[in-house]
């Protein structure tokens, strides 16, 4: 079996990135990595009328951009794997009624990109598919108001909180000769310390992260510093620290190799207390900044895990704990 362990699967065939765009929101342009995203928003509405409807055409048009960006039409494209934040993940399903391409919707929450770099990487790399569109995005405004409170209330925010990243990202992963590949994934478990507070999502889903990072260091049998970057979806500052200790305490050190997409994405003037998170803030930093400075051989191996609460509006309104997840991908400067 392509596997090592019982949760981190191998690619012998290394399906490779042939294609990405990024696409973030206004107040994610003034942040640390406006210079690597492909195209920054002057409006969050992006034409639209309803949030929710910005956030699909976010992400239909970053997928469209990936596909051109990968010199394919979408014709020529055999599956789209997408999820978001939204009920009934809608906001993906809306894009890939209007993209008219073979669609598996993904639900990870805010790790959703990893989940399907996973799945499309184990389509392209068994040759069930030649290529795969793997997408996801979220919007602040559409997430504030479906988890949290309507922003007309201007309702005050506590200081665990973290800010919906508005942005999507997309990889287009095939079989190549060359290029950035991707050659292992550790599926992660669902992970559930007690948690109840939903304006403490860095608390809530470092367990998840570290579950998943210490399975698949064990699995490989690496150490941390194998990896020139380990990059985690969106704990956040608080989050971040949580992670560090819980690894330290099973014996796995992280040093300056460690960021976190939350804890960097804005600057601190910005007073987004914890830092970004949501689906939009691993995709757009890893379809930006982390690809651009694998192609230009500052990075060379790279370990992204995203991190994702599975809660629901109702399981959170009747006081329920919030169960998490974290996927890990493993990717390689070229080969």
């Amino acid at each position: 079996m392509n596997r090592l362990g019982k949760q981190t699967f191998v690619f012998n065939n290394y399906p490779r990135v042939i294609g990405n765009y990024s696409v973030v929101g206004p107040k994610e342009g003034k942040g640390n990595f406006a210079q690597f995203f492909d195209e920054i928003s002057d409006n969050d509405l992006f034409g639209e009328k309803s949030y929710e409807k910005a956030e699909s055409k976010m992400i239909e048009y970053t997928i469209t951009q990936a596909i051109a960006n990968a010199k394919l039409k979408p014709d020529e494209v055999d599956v789209m794997l997408a999820g978001d934040l939204m009920n009934q993940i809608t906001s993906s399903s809306f894009a890939a009624r209007s993209l008219s391409i073979p669609y598996a919707g993904m639900f990870g929450a805010c790790s959703t990109m990893a989940e399907s770099l996973c799945i499309g990487a184990c389509l392209v790399d068994g040759g069930y598919v030649s290529n795969a569109v793997c997408a996801t995005g979220s919007h602040f405004s559409s997430a504030e108001k479906q988890f949290r409170y309507p922003l007309e209330l201007g309702t005050q925010r506590p200081p665990t909180s973290q800010w919906t990243v508005t942005g999507a990202g997309c990889t287009v992963l095939a079989r190549n000769d060359s290029g950035i590949a991707v050659t292992s994934a550790t599926i992660g478990k669902v992970v559930d310390w007690g948690v109840t507070d939903a304006n403490n999502m860095g608390a809530a889903m470092a367990p998840a992260a570290f579950d998943t990072i210490a399975t698949h260091l064990q699995d490989t049998g690496r150490e941390p510093d194998y990896y020139d970057l380990i990059l985690t979806g969106d704990l956040g500052k608080l989050g971040s620290e949580i992670l560090m200790d819980l690894l330290e305490y099973k014996g796995y050190k992280l040093g300056k190799n460690y960021s976190d997409c939350g804890q960097m994405i804005y600057a601190n003037y910005q007073k987004t207390f914890m830092g970004g998170s949501g689906c939009g803030c691993g995709a757009s930093i890893l379809n930006s900044y982390v690809l651009q400075r694998m192609r230009s051989g500052h990075l060379k191996n790279v370990l992204f895990v995203a991190t994702g609460a599975l809660m629901s509006t109702v399981s959170a309104q009747q006081g329920e704990s919030i169960p998490c997840i974290a996927h890990g991908v493993v990717l390689k400067g070229d080969l």
